[in-house]
């Protein structure tokens, strides 16, 4: 095997890229090692371009095995790797979002990125993925502007910035970390974030980008020496210029009416309409071709060069709004179905989001079973965006990338403000559905929830809202931040920056950009901006509810805990679960016991209450001193059995009976009767408990007479 190996230092640990001929098919391959965390990244790019494509073809693929990690994991019927988790298609996310724009997109070529996870430890593989794919690719013959370097950067167990930490510290869910942040970029710019954040102050963010965009520089350096000394020759691929027949038949037909559809008001429909209308155009304009992607590229970019030239220069936005200006904001809270356990419904200009909230008890979590993490997840959120969202018509009921992803981002987002388990045991399943869409329906998601959570009586800790802002940018001194972008500045923009939070501070960040990166002054800048904006979203939605119900749905089920001696689960559950599965069918609650003893009962319609009544009276320790009443269950020579609970007896002796001589117990007891008893000695070994009428109530037999008289 042909090997050699290059190595740097980032975040006190090394990382290493070894380069071998074990995929030596590949256009770029390369094994990046930190700790003992490997992935290998391929990159391949097709011989021939795809004619009438009509967009650059990126595939990224990060694909998890089972053995990085030593498990054996897959269904019980099924022990190999099925489709992609949910955490490896947010990696490739992460991937595909740092490396697309430095391609240039007029490529009709198709390029493949595959990273494969092949051993796995406490380092973040996703970090080592995103510098792997920029290595493969920029050693490879594929045309493309890399370099670019990624770490993580954040404040954990300390409070002090730390690169690259153990995954442990990020991915538990009761880690104490202050904030997280995933950083992708390029020559001193940042073109990828991905950030959790418990209400941290912009400026703080800002702080830990700039140390951020150091240490990037370092992989960036790191890989431009490997690339000198091992890159290969980039190919030339030849592009395509449009004829002047049809340059000349745009600017005749298209190009004077361009400005006027651009800025008529919200939405893309008279945009869209003469684009349209230049689609036909051309189709009759040139009857012997099949193929129209430059003509439909060269809409775009004109399009794209008119919003620019505005907002930079005129500061003018297609809808009339003014930079900082979000749409109109609709909030409602509940009023849908008192079926729901908690419902809210957001508008913002166009974009509108119904959001769903629905209670469990703990038995209804999530589990996660991961290479680096097995967890129970006890807060999720969903995102679907059906084709109706868009007024198109599609595939409806398959889950995407997209929805994966902007589900992933609320969750992140509203997590940082729920309440803890102890405060609140339930399981919590968010479902947002993006009605109507035109910008950001992800942050309108997260306002949607936040009503929808309050309606629901959850806790928590503050209503989040988010912001997607924009930039069109020409130069870094010569540029414009946009508040709230919809239509033809989310999909023309250089920047869609996704900024969610409370009044306290961010609890949330995503980055994608269509430039090669953006300054960290113009982030702070626009960071800055997102909030007087989230502060308007925030006074509507608290204007609506102001704070959580003081009650859950009546709906909701109920759940109860209690605590038990943890020597005593292996009664409450039996053999084979055959106890906890009876007191299960007779109450129709469902129980789960923690290894600490907590218990905790879910159930509607008093189910939970029976079924704490009978777990209570099974493990509960009786104590010297106790007072209590049971039923006379069996009368013996020397005394009488008394039935404490359904699940114990205890015995009071003949001399224990009354403060007077008994000759025979059934002189002054029957059977079936129900008196008094004190405990006054427990026997542990032979789980005997002696009992006393006469000291619970010496008068009880007197009581007995003058009842009988």
């Amino acid at each position: 095997m042909q090997k050699k190996e290059y190595s740097v230092e980032i975040g006190g640990k090394t990382m290493t890229a070894m380069f071998t001929d074990l995929a030596e098919q590949a256009h770029g391959s390369v094994m990046l090692k930190y700790g003992e965390t490997i992935v290998l990244a391929t990159a391949c790019m097709s011989k021939d371009s795809h004619a009438g494509l009509g967009f650059f073809n990126l595939t990224v693929d990060y694909t998890e095995k089972f053995y990085a990690a030593g498990k054996i994991l897959g269904s019980r019927f099924v022990r190999r790797e099925g489709k992609p988790s949910e955490e490896a298609i947010l990696a490739s996310r992460v991937i595909d979002r740092t490396l697309r724009p430095l391609f240039d997109q007029s490529i009709r070529h198709a390029v493949q990125v595959i990273v494969t996870v092949l051993s796995v430890d406490e380092n973040d593989p996703t970090i080592l993925a995103v510098n792997a794919a920029s290595l493969a690719l920029a050693v490879s013959d594929i045309p493309w502007a890399g370099p670019v370097g990624c770490v993580r950067i954040g404040k954990y167990d300390k409070d002090e910035l730390a690169i690259n930490p153990a995954q442990n510290l990020r991915l538990d869910e009761d880690a104490p970390y202050k904030f997280d942040l995933t950083v992708c970029g390029k020559n001193g710019n940042i073109n990828m974030i991905e950030a959790s954040a418990r209400q941290i102050a912009e400026e703080e963010l800002e702080v830990a980008l700039t140390k951020a965009s150091e240490e990037i520089t370092k992989l960036e350096d790191f890989q431009k020496k490997i690339v000198k000394e091992i890159g290969k020759e980039k190919r030339i691929i030849e592009k395509e210029k449009i004829s002047e027949e049809s340059a000349k038949l745009f600017n005749e037909n298209i190009l004077p009416k361009m400005e006027e559809a651009i800025f008529s008001g919200a939405g893309k429909a008279k945009i869209d309409a003469l684009h349209t209308t230049w689609n036909d155009l051309v189709k009759d304009k040139f009857t012997e071709r099949e193929d129209f992607s430059l003509e439909d590229n060269l809409f775009d970019e004109t399009e794209n060069e008119i919003l620019h030239k505005k907002a930079i220069e005129e500061n003018r936005r297609a809808d009339g709004r003014k930079m900082d200006e979000l749409r109109g904001l609709y909030a409602q809270a509940g009023g849908l179905s008192s079926q729901l356990h908690g419902s809210g419904i957001f508008y913002r200009g166009g974009t509108h989001v119904l959001s769903v909230l629905t209670l469990g008890g703990p038995e209804e979590r999530n589990l996660v079973d991961g290479l680096q993490l097995k967890v129970e997840k006890r807060f999720m959120h969903h995102y679907n965006f059906p084709p109706y969202s868009g007024g198109e018509v599609g595939r409806a009921g398959f889950t995407n990338r997209r929805e994966i992803g902007h589900g992933a981002l609320a969750e992140k987002a509203l997590a940082m403000v729920l309440p803890t388990v102890s405060e609140f045991p339930y399981t919590m399943r968010l479902v947002s559905e993006s009605m109507a869409s035109n910008g950001s329906t992800s942050q309108a998601s997260i306002c949607a929830s936040s009503l929808a959570l309050m309606d629901g009586g959850v806790p928590i800790k503050a209503p989040v809202a988010g912001i997607a802002m924009g930039l069109m940018h020409a130069t870094d001194e010569k540029y414009k931040i946009l508040t709230d972008i919809q239509g033809p500045e989310d999909h023309h923009g250089d920047m869609d920056f996704k900024i969610a939070g409370t009044r306290s501070g961010v609890t949330a960040i995503q980055l994608d950009v269509k430039v090669e990166g953006v300054p960290v002054k113009i982030l702070g800048e626009a960071m800055r901006q997102s909030k007087a904006a989230r502060l308007q979203i925030l006074d509507v939605i608290e204007k609506e509810i102001a704070g959580p119900r003081a009650n859950i749905s009546a709906n909701a089920p109920k759940i109860l805990i209690i605590k038990i001696n943890p020597d005593k689960i292996g009664l409450v559950i039996g053999g084979g679960g055959k106890t906890i599965k009876d007191i299960k069918e007779r109450t129709g609650a469902e129980i789960t016991i923690e290894d600490d003893g907590t218990v905790y009962l879910t159930g509607k319609d008093g189910s939970a209450e029976k079924a704490k009544t009978i777990v209570e009276e099974m493990t509960h320790e009786f104590k010297v001193g106790e007072t209590l009443k049971g039923e006379v269950v069996k009368i013996a020579d020397f005394g009488a059995f008394v039935r404490l609970n359904d699940f114990t007896d205890g015995m009071v002796h003949i001399s224990e009976m009354a403060p007077f001589r008994v000759e025979r117990v059934s002189d002054i007891i029957k059977e079936g009767m129900i008196v008094p008893v004190k405990v006054i000695n427990i026997d542990i070994e032979k789980s005997r408990i002696g009992l006393s009428i006469k000291e619970a109530d010496k008068d009880f037999f007197n009581h007995q007479k003058n009842g009988a008289r």
